[in-house]
């Protein structure tokens, strides 16, 4: 394998307008490749800074300063290093940054040229990045679980919930599952349509409805699945986000929309209400990511009977994962690269959570880019569930990067259905 010849970095734009990064690796074999970042809106305290100019140009939000960090520093630390040596490369990163939040580099400057390296590395093996970092057994594709209505961080309604998901675990093959979910996406337009609800789409291509309560939003995904034709809690269950980081207020929590104030333990007994008239499967960042204890009771009293997944409480940081697993914090986590800042360290983190017996939810971020690198990522990890936003607009380009891979294994592919979820409360 040939060493890094030259690394450049450009500015594009990201699904919601604002500026991200872009890094392009070229080994001296002449193998190329590129990777971008997204960039969230919902953003834990805990997540790796994130490189931006400041300033009045791009509403602040340029990354110019980190394309010539890319074209300077890290180019010239990395010049010449062995493309194949990821770990070393991260490691290099992660010294020449020299902070522990990457607030030097920026984890979107360190990622991208994570990724774009260990793209052209694997381009220059001549695999596609899922089979170089996965090998032969990588021939596991994931549960979709689609935000197909939003509010929160993500819309401009009255939902104090973040998103609410559909999870098609009844299907027997990924494409079946995206179809089942895509039919009922449609649906669900209709079913708003018709009871005189507008339907605008929130930052993750799902719908964003002005609806009175959380519990009505998922009373509607009920409506469209069955309007689909399929069956709630057979066919396809429900996800939500609470993104409860959001709702703190003093030492509680505030649904403003719904005009009330709960306790972190009346906030656990909505969620059980919730689960026992629903088919929730999943319920992610069910508490704020600094209210360990609740945290604790809520595994306890809900973790048999549904995925308790944390996003802000783990940012995955194998240190706050361990952290999590010493006090007994939820049975999933939520995986976002750009939380990081390294592929290597990534990995790491997804391989504590399997050590663990945690579930591994591998996510996009609000402000995407065509890249895909996230489905290689789940596919090569055996991860069972992918988090990329409704079927639409450039949420697309996911999903169809995993229906790619699925063509390519054929037969060999495997759809672990509800069996991603340990069977909680099917």
């Amino acid at each position: 394998m040939s060493a890094i010849a030259a690394l450049k970095a450009r500015q594009i734009l990201d699904s919601q307008g604002y500026p991200t990064l872009e890094v392009e690796a070229t080994l001296r074999s002449g193998a190329r490749a590129v990777s971008s970042v997204p960039s969230g809106v919902s953003t834990g305290r805990l997540e790796a800074h994130v490189a931006r100019d400041g300033g009045d140009a791009w509403a602040a939000r340029g990354v110019s300063g980190a394309v010539d960090l890319v074209a300077g520093e890290v180019a010239a630390a990395l010049h010449g290093r062995a493309a194949e040596d990821q770990s070393g490369i991260d490691r290099a990163l992660v010294v020449l940054d020299g902070t522990a939040d990457k607030s030097r580099l920026g984890a979107n400057t360190m990622l991208a040229t994570s990724l774009a390296i260990a793209h052209a590395t694997a381009r220059e093996a001549g695999l596609p990045l899922w089979r170089y970092l996965g090998g032969e057994g990588a021939v596991l594709l994931p549960v979709p679980l689609l935000d197909v209505i939003h509010g929160g961080a993500h819309a401009t309604n009255r939902l104090d919930f973040e998103e609410f998901m559909l999870v098609p675990a009844g299907a027997s093959t990924f494409s079946e599952a995206l179809r089942m979910a895509t039919e009922i996406f449609h649906e669900l337009r209709y079913v708003l349509l018709g009871s005189g609800h507008r339907a605008p789409l929130g930052s993750g291509g799902g719908f964003a409805p002005d609806l009175e309560s959380n519990a009505s939003a998922l009373q509607l995904l009920i409506t469209a699945i069955a309007a689909a034709g399929y069956e709630p809690g057979a066919d396809v269950w429900l996800g939500i986000d609470a993104a409860a980081s959001q709702l703190r207020s003093g030492d509680g929590y505030e649904l403003a929309h719904e005009g009330r104030r709960l306790s972190a333990d009346e906030l656990i007994a909505y969620y059980e209400d919730l689960g026992r008239e629903y088919p929730l499967l999943m319920l992610e960042d069910g508490l704020g990511d600094d209210d360990c204890a609740a945290w604790q009771r809520l595994t306890t009293r809900l973790g048999r009977r549904m995925e308790l997944a944390g996003d802000d409480v783990f940012a995955t940081s194998a240190v706050e994962l361990q952290r999590g697993i010493d006090t007994g914090v939820g049975n999933a986590i939520v995986v976002k690269p750009n939380q990081i800042g390294t592929l290597t360290e990534t990995l790491q983190t997804i391989a504590l959570a399997r050590q663990a017996g945690y579930a591994t939810i591998i996510a996009h971020r609000a402000g995407e880019t065509e890249d895909t690198t996230i489905c290689d990522l789940a596919v090569a990890t055996a991860t069972t569930q992918l988090k990329a936003g409704a079927p639409s607009r450039e949420r697309v380009a996911k999903y169809n990067r995993l229906l790619r891979i699925e063509e390519a294994l054929g037969d060999d592919a495997v759809f672990p259905g509800v069996t991603a979820f340990g069977a909680p409360g099917v």
